[in-house]
């Protein structure tokens, strides 16, 4: 099997996919073909078929494991795949673990390390609603430590709730250094909380689509009211610091368009909006350039930033040369 980011123009591939999506479609002169995007651990690819009723292609839908053959071209510079063969793979013939996006980096390291960050939380309340997620609910730790932090955009794999999380805390912790006017136990708490509703919102891999209750209510509502209930079986659970952190989970997408119900209105929703921000939009362009290889050329308008994106020029450091 060959993984589809090494996949290469002209490439011939001959192996077993996981369908992401599958529909038809209809072409200028009235031709059926079908759109599908193929998965592996390392990413997508679109692939059409242009031939849906030809004899090599069977039956499949969508999440099924299917063996192919195809070959890789190119259209508006994006690679693609020409599926000339395609049918239901069997079950000894691949590994779930193959076709599923997992981060790079290790799943209990990093857990362990978003824990040291609750470890610093002093306030006895808001230290016993983390212990309450985050040490004592193992459906919970076990599908936040799994789950993705989007459908797709970034953090769309394996770990990436988790791996997203970390990365807020650390530049919150940043934050709380360099602005020691920041409440650190509020903020930590924010922040390892802001993005909880979503092992409810997305639904596990390989499917990673978004539930029915998230498509009604949305992880920043869930969030807030997970929280709530929560705080509730806390004995002496102050109001005030409870809708302190509910507001923080509430604005941390920082504008009503964007989906927060509330704008900032505390301090430190405003540096966990900066923080969640940060994140997300550096880790889309780490994906958005990893796609696209070495290409220093431009990668076309992207609607996260309303710009067309490039690589920044890289430059050999030359030594220091006496004159």
């Amino acid at each position: 099997m060959k993984y589809i980011e090494n996949f290469r123009e002209g490439d011939r591939i001959s192996g077993v996919y996981l369908c992401k999506y599958k529909q038809s479609a209809v072409t200028k002169n009235g031709k059926t073909y079908e759109n599908v995007i193929m998965q592996d651990k390392t990413g997508t690819i679109d692939s059409k078929i242009w031939d849906p009723n030809s004899q090599g292609i069977e039956d499949f839908e969508v999440l099924d494991y299917v063996d192919i053959m195809a070959e890789v071209t190119s259209f508006q510079g994006t690679l693609q795949l020409n599926i000339k063969r395609a049918r239901r793979a069997r079950e000894s013939e691949y590994k779930a673990a193959d076709y599923l996006p997992v981060s790079d980096k290790d799943i209990e390291a990093m857990y362990q390390e978003l824990m040291s960050f609750a470890d610093q939380v002093q306030e006895p309340h808001l230290r016993a609603l983390l212990q309450e997620f985050f040490v004592r609910d193992e459906a919970f730790i076990k599908a936040f430590k799994f789950h993705s932090a989007a459908k797709s955009v970034h953090h769309s794999f394996v770990g990436g709730l988790l791996e997203h999380t970390l990365s807020v805390c650390k530049l919150c912790g940043y934050y709380v250094k360099a602005y020691p006017i920041l409440n650190r136990d509020l903020l930590f708490a924010a922040a390892m909380c802001h993005d909880i509703g979503k092992v409810y919102e997305l639904s596990d891999f390989p499917e990673n689509d978004y539930t029915d209750e998230g498509q009604l209510l949305g992880h920043i509502a869930m969030g807030s009211e997970m929280v709530g209930e929560r705080a509730r079986r806390i004995p002496g659970f102050p109001r005030r610091l409870e809708n302190e952190l509910k507001h923080c989970i509430l604005a941390h997408h920082g504008e009503l368009e964007y989906g927060s119900p509330k704008k900032p209105a505390l301090i430190e929703a405003v540096a966990l909006n900066m923080a969640d921000n940060t994140d997300a939009k550096m880790e889309t362009l780490k994906e958005l350039f990893k796609s696209a290889g070495a290409s220093q050329e431009w990668l076309g308008y992207n609607r996260l930033f309303e710009s067309n994106i490039r690589r920044s020029s890289q430059y050999e450091i030359q030594p220091n040369v006496p004159q």
